[in-house]
């Protein structure tokens, strides 16, 4: 046992939410789930219903759960991002805000999300990186607690449902040129610098492209004149866009699927004329398809400027 990795510091947290600070000795005796994540990630969307229930059914067998917030973009550094965000998600065990990823690398971690699953003596003795593998985990978990029930039903609703991985075809895409690819746009990209772009007929499918006057810098595209849109041709279900409206006022946006509204198929985010507001920096869900999957090509257009668009999911 001493050849294993134990619970490491969680004194680099820079706040914590729904508790005091929580340290490796304070629970020794307790059986942890850590849970890292971030605010704006569908792959931790679709998760947290999971170990939300998780902490609900297990707390009084002994079960610790704690939410380890580690930002990707930059305006989820922002503590007034994190807050409503552990609110809309009914989240009441405890979250370490680790805005200088000091959790993140006493972990040595990687991903979002990332559970590491610790027993009663502070000893690390599973971990699991991404979606899935839940009733392997939730078996573990009953293991380390010494006890064996049947497992917790759990549907995921609205942005927290599990994807139609079948009929998924088009991959996550980034906006920013970090991490940016599959762009569309004659004369393709220019970097930190205002162009005009136009889209180009026959978008081609996992292919994205911009008009209207844009900067595209290293994390996000950032609209510079109102009217700008971004066009993609995809192949999901579901399709997502994580927004911020940066300093400004909420943005009204307008999307169109294959050139119309999208009707029944709008997502969470938009109603079924495509209108929806962007208020805060986090995930838009724009399209729920609920007849056969198939290619679309979806647009969504703001109506003011300062829109920064990062990230491109589907589902």
């Amino acid at each position: 046992m001493s050849d294993r990795p134990h619970l490491p510091s969680l004194g680099g947290a820079t706040e914590w939410l729904n508790c005091a600070p929580l340290d490796p000795a304070g629970l020794r005796g307790r059986v942890v789930l850590v849970n890292f994540w971030t605010l704006t990630c569908i792959n931790w969307l679709r998760q947290e219903p999971y170990v939300r229930a998780w902490s609900q059914t297990y707390a009084a067998d002994g079960l610790v759960v704690i939410g380890v917030h580690t930002p990707e973009f930059s305006f989820e550094h922002e503590i007034d991002r994190v807050r409503p965000a552990v609110a809309a998600r009914g989240i009441d065990y405890p979250v370490a805000v680790d805005s200088d990823y000091e959790v993140w690398r006493a972990f040595d971690n990687h991903y979002w999300p990332a559970l590491y699953f610790v027993d009663a003596d502070g000893v690390i003795r599973d971990q699991h990186f991404g979606e899935g593998r839940y009733e392997q985990s939730e078996r573990r978990l009953q293991q380390l607690l010494g006890i064996e029930r049947e497992l917790v039903p759990v549907v995921g609703r609205g942005v927290e449902a599990e994807a139609d991985w079948g009929s998924l075809r088009t991959p996550e895409t980034y906006l920013g040129y970090q991490r940016g690819e599959n762009f569309a746009s004659p004369d393709g990209p220019a970097f930190d610098e205002r162009r005009v772009y136009t889209v180009p007929e026959g978008l081609g499918v996992n292919r994205w492209a911009l008009a209207g006057e844009w900067t595209i810098g290293p994390e996000s595209a950032v609209l510079d004149r109102a009217g700008g849109t971004i066009a993609f041709r995809f192949q999901a279900r579901d399709a997502h866009l994580v927004l911020s409206p940066g300093a400004r006022e909420p943005i009204p946006f307008r999307v169109l699927l294959d050139g119309a509204a999208p009707g029944a198929s709008h997502g969470v985010d938009v109603d079924e004329n495509g209108t929806g507001l962007l208020r805060e920096g986090r995930l838009y869900q724009l399209v729920r398809q609920h007849d056969a999957v198939r290619e679309r090509t979806l647009e969504i257009t703001f109506l003011e400027p300062g829109a920064e668009a990062y990230v491109f999911t589907f589902g």
